[in-house]
């Protein structure tokens, strides 16, 4: 209901002095139950009129309708405002109108005049920080609740773990948690969030087990920070026994916790348990259907993503920046080229594509459809470049093709980039590029780079790309003496490279000394074996190469069978090697046969030299 001043003025008599009292009480009355910034505002003017004088109670009402210009106003034209008039407008910007910086300008301006903040006031100064990521603003914030002796203060403690977490400081988060001496739920909530949003999967894990131990029972924020280290830690056990213990005690799988078991089940690899969760959800937001989205791509189910998101259209759930990520890493994954550009054109309309994360998804999904010209125009128009992004086109000419340009491109992220200076995934890009041109010395000067000039200590993949490098251009030799001088042992990947590369030399040498490395590494990849055995079919050695075959079907391996994709008319159609499935399969047969009758006409002939 709107008060209008005529009505109020019918309603509430104002003549009578000894009336004052009931009017104002009867004002402040309706102002608890004003529903819009209108009827507030015709409620302010009999105050006016009425000589009322409750500006905190106004202001505070104010900020829950979350008006931030009329707030503004009437905070300024307070004569003297106090330590509760400021605190509530500090509220508000941290927390109604996400204002970060207009908060601790507020709180300095509160200082300088000489008024106390509260333990009221300092838990949202510590949120304005942790969003700002402002650690600097913290720390003084944090020295000044010392010296008013507010230390002790549950409220204060709990968004102060919040705030260092945030900014990377574990270890001052942990501290002020250690110091807490009669330690509540939400205290235990708040360090084992902040292990779990910044990637302390483990020690998340270890303190909600100690939580238990100290005779807490979880609650539905614990379980979510939990589920997010089971999914970064693929822990699945403990995953399943979050989801039992929800169901044991019976509690609301909402939008918040189903999401979360979700997202761990897809981070797991259990897809087929994802789903379980997604369908037994009665209400699904976009939030939920961009997690069982997520789950989908992040897992090679492409075609199920994209059926999926066919699915969140039709039930009217508007897709937003999240689900266009996700959409986009299954358009990737399949080369769905046109789908890609539904997603391109969607995000343009809604203004989303100049989000750095969703441009940074279309560069890599253009690049790794072939689409490198648009991959450019989208790295181009990126207001804004973070590494993420640089290093993705970089990725993306490398890939391509083109390294001469993704080497240039790095040139220009060096002297343009800003913030954004390369780093170890800039790198193994550079090293890419050389790898696919051929361009040994390049590589050299760029692997001596990393520490001399970046100060990067070269990890596993940059010696996978030297080794590769090596490799390609011949040099089997070096690419192993290469690997003998490594800091760490060689994964499968950097042996895999030099053992394909073995294969075209026809190196025996080499190839029987990396065969025995793999083998040994990797007992159950059927690759190592199928390369193996073309390699003494190269060198005419066969029974070596008939033993790595009978040695496969002795230990129950077998090889994956190539996977390929075709959209054709806005479907996606899935082919397996010797799969005879397809309802066209006899027309596809027959297409091959006639393909393969014109190459040999135009004079192709087979490499049958592994046969």
């Amino acid at each position: 209901m709107l008060l209008t001043a005529k009505a109020s003025s019918r309603h509430l008599p104002s003549s009578k002095p000894n009336d004052r009292k009931y009017f104002s009480e009867k004002l402040l009355s309706l102002l608890k139950k004003c529903p819009s910034a209108k009827s507030l505002q015709q409620i302010h003017t009999q105050m006016l009129v009425h000589s009322v004088q409750k500006p905190n109670f106004l202001l505070s009402r104010i900020i829950d309708l979350k008006d931030f210009n009329y707030a503004s106003v009437l905070f300024r034209n307070i004569s003297k405002p106090d330590e509760y008039a400021f605190t509530v407008m500090i509220r508000g910007l941290t927390t109604a109108w996400k204002k970060y910086s207009l908060a601790l300008q507020l709180y300095y301006e509160m200082k300088s005049l000489g008024l106390k903040p509260n333990n009221f006031t300092y838990p949202f100064l510590f949120i304005s920080c942790a969003n700002l990521l402002a650690l600097n603003h913290g720390l003084a914030v944090h020295s000044s609740v010392f010296k008013v002796g507010l230390n002790g203060d549950d409220h204060v403690n709990h968004s102060l773990i919040t705030m260092y977490a945030r900014c990377g400081e574990l270890r001052y988060a942990r501290k002020v948690f250690d110091e807490i001496s009669e330690r509540d739920l939400v205290s235990w909530n708040s360090m084992i969030s902040g292990y779990s949003k910044m990637g302390y999967a483990r020690n998340a894990v270890e303190l909600f087990k100690k939580m238990q131990d100290k005779g807490f029972c979880p609650d539905e924020m614990t379980l979510v920070s939990i589920l997010g280290a089971c999914g970064d830690l693929g822990d699945l056990a403990l995953g399943r026994w979050v989801e039992g213990f929800v169901v044991q005690n019976k509690m609301e799988l909402n939008s918040f916790m189903g999401s979360a078991l979700i997202d761990m089940y897809g981070k797991c690899g259990d897809i087929v348990s994802a789903r379980s969760i997604f369908d037994g959800m009665v209400k699904k937001d976009v939030v939920t259907w961009n997690a069982m989205i997520t789950g989908y791509a992040q897992n090679g189910f492409s075609n199920e993503a994209i059926s999926l998101f066919n699915g969140m259209k039709e039930a009217g759930v508007n897709p937003d920046k999240i689900t266009l990520i996700g959409l986009l890493t299954a358009s990737a994954s399949i080369g769905a080229l046109d789908l890609g550009k539904w997603v391109d054109d969607y995000a343009s309309q809604r203004g989303l594509k100049c989000d750095i994360f969703v441009g940074t998804a279309l560069i890599d999904m253009y690049a790794k459809c072939g689409s490198i010209q648009n991959a450019l125009k989208v790295f181009e128009d990126l207001p804004v470049k973070n590494d993420v992004s640089w290093n993705a086109m970089i990725s993306a000419l490398a890939f391509n093709g083109r390294a001469h340009e993704a080497l240039s491109l790095f040139e220009r992220m060096s002297k343009e980039g800003g913030a954004a200076q390369p780093n170890d995934i800039t790198f193994v890009g550079v090293l890419s590029a050389c790898v696919h041109a051929g361009l040994v010395d390049e590589g050299r000067r760029l692997f001596h780079l990393m520490s001399s000039s970046f100060g990067l200590i070269p990890k596993i993949e940059h010696y996978s790309c030297m080794v590769d490098l090596f490799a390609r251009a011949g040099h089997l030799s070096e690419a192993w003496d290469f690997i003998q001088k490594m800091p760490e042992k060689p994964d499968e990947i950097i042996l895999g490279a030099l053992l394909g590369a073995c294969q075209k030399q026809r190196n025996a040498d080499v190839s029987q000394q990396v065969m025995q490395l793999l083998l040994e590494m990797k007992p159950s990849n059927s690759g190592n074996y199928v390369i193996s055995s073309k390699i003494y079919a190269n060198l005419r050695m066969w029974d070596d190469s008939a033993k790595m075959r009978v040695l496969m079907r002795e230990r129950g391996i077998s090889k994956t069978p190539g996977c390929s994709w075709i959209g054709v008319d806005d479907q996606i159609h899935e082919f397996h090697a010797g799969d005879d499935l397809h309802d066209k399969s006899t027309e596809i047969c027959l297409v091959f046969y006639l393909l393969n009758e014109e190459m040999k006409r135009e004079g192709y002939i087979p490499n049958v030299d592994c046969l």
